[in-house]
Order: structure tokens, then C-alpha cells, then sequence
């Protein structure tokens, strides 16, 4: 027995040689946390136990109280939605894997027993693994790798649902708020309607003029219809991403967009893509992870296999013991296969993975421009609609219902203005809304987190501000 624990030890002595992995507290979260927070000013929140679960329930409950802001909807999203908890615990198992990875091989045992002919022999054996102890270091350092890229990509995750609750939500109240604008253009269209009936009736209007009026009340309430079909899909949209059912069904969202904010001032914007882009970093992570890959294939290129046996053997005969040790090497032996076409292949990943990440370097480049630009540009339509459209179009409003009430113009130019002055409107509700959705998009370009649909159906526009 002591040759047989002399041989544990042994063993247990090479493991030691290297320093093994542990998992962390956290299970990988906080370069997520410490990312979200720099990026978006928002926390994160990994729910692994009834505790926090409750705890996360508490929160979004307390947010939906009031009119969902776009900073409370994404607050909810990172509550709740439970893909995104699926990506972390994705991200807990990628810190298993690296954990994995850095372990010592485990050592085989062996115990054979032969007797025959007044004769028993007993073999004992450790085998371990020589080459998987010689390259743990390198392969533990690949598994770090990986395991930062697993936690970038979290990252991306929680960007990628930020930014597509910013856009939701945009769309839903903007929506929203043009179900309020036709709903109030309807009353107005069917005033108008009825006094176009009564003046028919008396003959002061005759059946075509009459038709025109009725028409902008018939067309105003198919528009209102769709335009409420189109807040239902807009709001189940967003309440997909924030993860609500139930109860919660019944949150409530503000009556208008938000004042628009300040006009951007960004003309590092591709400096900063290219250093802060989530989806660029795990890149890099992976990248290194097949270098080093590729490093420990050609280092390893002509030994696959080298496994090391300590032998203890008892032979009982004749009522004498012969104890007999020594050790057992196996060693492929590199005839045929010589490695090139492990070597051959890491290479050409490592340079397919170069061209990617190279690749995808003048993709945000260029995403970082075109977002910037179509911010500014979205901006400064939308500021124009509200300082100088809105306000002509509020003083023809005013004009027209001083000269109609005067008898100076008849209904039917009161209607013309009526839908001209909508349009106005609709147009003013869809600039702002872009404005957001462009601010997300730019987010997006910079941080991480991909475009948006948007951002591809947006119509070009010349107004852009360099």
C-alpha cells in the first residue's frame, strides 16, 4: 500500500506544478456590470436564485407604477427579459468551460490481479497524461481567453437589448401619440361633416362640395383604425423585450415623446467605436485565443500522445513475494501524421479570424460615421418641424378659423387647411420619433448592440449637419 499512495503522491505532485482555475463569485459578471454601466449608465442584474428573482420583481413592479421612460423601459428589460438571462447564464457557462480547461488531467488507476498454477500476480498502475500537464499553462491561458470573449459578448447581449428597447419605445409612443392627434382630427373632421350635411339640406352647399367634406371624416377615421392597429403592434413589441405578461400587462406609457435633446458633439465618433464596441472586443478576446492556439499546435505538432505509468507489480509463488517497480512510457510516434494539417488548419483560422476582425473594424468605422450623421441630420429636421413649421402652421390655423367664422373662406378650404395642418403634425410626431431612433442607433454604433431595422428603412435625407 505505501508504493501504491508513494505513486498518488507523485502524481499529485505534478498537478501541482500548475495552478488551477477557480470559479468566481460572480460567475463572469462583473466586466459585464463594470461595461453596461460605462456604456449606458445602467446595472445589470444576473438573477441565479428565488432571491434575486423576487428581488428583480420587486423592482420592475415599482418602475411600472408610473408612465414608462425610455431610461425605466430599459431598466425593466434588464429585469426581466428572460433571453437576456439566458445570455448570462450562457456567459456562466462559458467561466465552466474555462474552469474545465485549466483543470490537471485526471490520473488513471489500474489493478489487475492473475493467479493460475499456485502463481498470483498483482499490477498496480497510475497513468497520467504528460503532454496535457505540459501544455496546461498554454491551455489555460486559451480557456482565459475564451472566456473574456464569452464575457463580451454579454455584453453585446445587454447593449443589443438596451438599444432595441430605446427604439421600441420610441415607436410605441409615437404611435401612440398619432392615435391621439387622428383621434382629435376625427371629432374636428366630423363636426365639419355634419355641418356640411345641414348646409346641404338647406342648399347653401351643393352634393360635390358636400362629398369632399364627408371624405376627410370617412378617410380620418380609416386612418385613426390603422393607426391604432399600428400602437397595438408597436406596444406588444416593446413588451416582448421588457418580458411582461400577466399583471404587468397594464403599464402605461407617456402621452409624448420627451423634449428632444441636446444636438450631438461627437467628432471622435470612430475612435470611440473602435475602442468601446462590445461586439470588437470579444473579437479581439477570441483572436488571441486562437493565437494562442495556433502556438500550442505547432509546439505540439509531432507529440499527440505522451502518457507516463508508474508500475508497482507483486508476484506471490512458492510462498515467496518478488516486488517488482518501474515506469511505462506511451508515446505516439508521428509516421504518418506529422502535425501539418493540425498546424495547417489553426493557421488558416487564425487567419480567417484576422480578416474578420479586420473587417469588421471598417464596419463600425463606417456604421459610426452614418449613425452620427443621421443623428444630426434627424435633429435638425425635427428641430426645424418644431421652431418653424409647427408655429407658421398653429398661426394659419388661427388665421382660417377668423376668416371662416367672418364668412370670408368656406368649409371646404377650412378642411384643406384642417389636412394640411395634420400632416404637419404627423410629420412633426414622426421627426421626433427618428430623432430617438436615430439616438439609439448611434448608441449603438459606438458601444455595441447592432443596428437597428431603422436605421436601414430610414429615407435618406440632405439635411444632415457636419
Amino acid at each position: 500500500m505505501r508504493r501504491w499512495s508513494s505513486l498518488i503522491a507523485a502524481t499529485a505532485s505534478l498537478a501541482m506544478l500548475s495552478a488551477c482555475a477557480s470559479f468566481s463569485p460572480d460567475r463572469g459578471m462583473a466586466v459585464v456590470s463594470q461595461a453596461t454601466q460605462a456604456a449606458i449608465g445602467e446595472d445589470t442584474v444576473a438573477r441565479r436564485d428565488a432571491g434575486a428573482t423576487a428581488e428583480a420583481g420587486d423592482r420592475m413592479r415599482a418602475l411600472l407604477r408610473k408612465p414608462l421612460a425610455a431610461d425605466d423601459a430599459v431598466r425593466v428589460a434588464l429585469l426581466s427579459n428572460r433571453a437576456l438571462q439566458a445570455a448570462y447564464s450562457e456567459l456562466a457557462l462559458a467561466e465552466a468551460d474555462q474552469v474545465q480547461e485549466s483543470l490537471p488531467p485526471n490520473p488513471t488507476l489500474s489493478l489487475s490481479r492473475i493467479a493460475g498454477g499456485g502463481a498470483v500476480e498483482i499490477e498496480r498502475q497510475v497513468v497520467v497524461d504528460i503532454l496535457a500537464l505540459a501544455t496546461l499553462p498554454a491551455r489555460s491561458e486559451i480557456a482565459r481567453q475564451r472566456f473574456a470573449a464569452a464575457q463580451w459578448r454579454a455584453v453585446e447581449a445587454t447593449l443589443r437589448l438596451a438599444a432595441d428597447v430605446r427604439r421600441a419605445h420610441a415607436r410605441a409612443v409615437a404611435a401612440s401619440e398619432l392615435v391621439a392627434l387622428l383621434a382629435e382630427t376625427k371629432d374636428t373632421a366630423e363636426a365639419i361633416a355634419q355641418l356640411a350635411t345641414k348646409l346641404g339640406e338647406t342648399g347653401g352647399l351643393n352634393k360635390l362640395d358636400q362629398a369632399r367634406e364627408q371624405v376627410f371624416y370617412a378617410e380620418t377615421t380609416a386612418e385613426l383604425a390603422t393607426a391604432r392597429q399600428d400602437a397595438m403592434r408597436t406596444r406588444e413589441a416593446l413588451t416582448r423585450l421588457l418580458g411582461l405578461w400577466g399583471d404587468d400587462l397594464a403599464y402605461r406609457l407617456p402621452q409624448a415623446l420627451p423634449a428632444l435633446p441636446r444636438p450631438p458633439t461627437l467628432p471622435e465618433v470612430e475612435v470611440a467605436a473602435i475602442s468601446r464596441r462590445a461586439d470588437l472586443q470579444a473579437a479581439r478576446r477570441s483572436l488571441a485565443a486562437l493565437a494562442g492556439s495556433l502556438d500550442l499546435t505547432q509546439a505540439s505538432r509531432f507529440v499527440s500522445l505522451l502518457d507516463l505509468a508508474g508500475v508497482a507489480k507483486t508476484t506471490r509463488e512458492g510462498g515467496g513475494t518478488l516486488r517488482e517497480r518501474g515506469l511505462d512510457v506511451q508515446l505516439q510516434v508521428p509516421l504518418f501524421d506529422g502535425g501539418e494539417v493540425r498546424v495547417r488548419q489553426a493557421a488558416e483560422t487564425y487567419n480567417a479570424a484576422v480578416d474578420r476582425l479586420a473587417d469588421q473594424a471598417i464596419r463600425a468605422r463606417s456604421e459610426a460615421r452614418e449613425a452620427y450623421r443621421a443623428y444630426r441630420a434627424s435633429h435638425d429636421i425635427a428641430r426645424h418641424y418644431q421652431s418653424e413649421v409647427l408655429p407658421l402652421r398653429k398661426v394659419i390655423a388661427q388665421e382660417m378659423q377668423l376668416r371662416f367664422s367672418g364668412m370670408q373662406v368656406d368649409v371646404f378650404t377650412l378642411v384643406t387647411e384642417a389636412r394640411q395642418r395634420v400632416a404637419a403634425q404627423r410629420a412633426a410626431i414622426a421627426a421626433r420619433r427618428d430623432v430617438f431612433l436615430a439616438q439609439a442607433d448611434l448608441s449603438a454604433a459606438i458601444h455595441g448592440g447592432g443596428r437597428g431595422d431603422a436605421a436601414e428603412a430610414r429615407p435618406a435625407t440632405t439635411a444632415a449637419a457636419e
